[in-house]
């Protein structure tokens, strides 16, 4: 006897960018304000639509000398979770096949005893267009 199972639907497509490190200017202890310091990039773009050479496409490479060029340029933030916001923000509205993204960023070594301590955040277009109040925009 066949048993007629309901197809399951996986995510799809998505791009990852494992351990980017990173100079950023990021705390809010006196020191930290002193001179940019390493962060740890963890990334999980997850696409609109099927990738093809002819339509929407993410170049990972792009995307991790963008968000280098980002925060050369960003001045000193405070909180991570912040920085976390403005790297989703900027991703999102910089990339349109881009659907959700999974964000984890740390400091190396930041505190003794662990293998790393920092923020991740979860984000689809619509938490974007919610966040930035473009909801009804596009």
């Amino acid at each position: 006897m066949a048993i007629d199972a309901p197809r399951l639907r996986g995510r799809g497509w998505s791009v990852f960018v494992d351990e980017l490190k990173v100079p950023a200017r990021i705390g809010i202890h006196a020191h930290e304000h002193e001179a940019p310091q390493p962060i740890v990039i963890d990334a999980r773009l997850g696409y609109r639509c099927e990738p093809s050479e002819q339509g929407e496409w993410i170049d990972y490479d792009g995307y991790c000398a963008r968000l280098a060029a980002f925060l050369s340029h960003k001045p000193h933030t405070r909180l991570l979770e912040t920085l976390v916001a403005d790297i989703a923000v900027l991703s999102f509205r910089e990339w349109p096949a881009l659907e959700s993204l999974t964000l984890s960023v740390y400091k190396p070594k930041i505190r003794p005893g662990t293998k790393r301590v920092g923020v991740s955040l979860d984000w689809t277009r619509g938490d974007y267009l919610r966040w930035t109040g473009a909801v009804g925009q596009f």
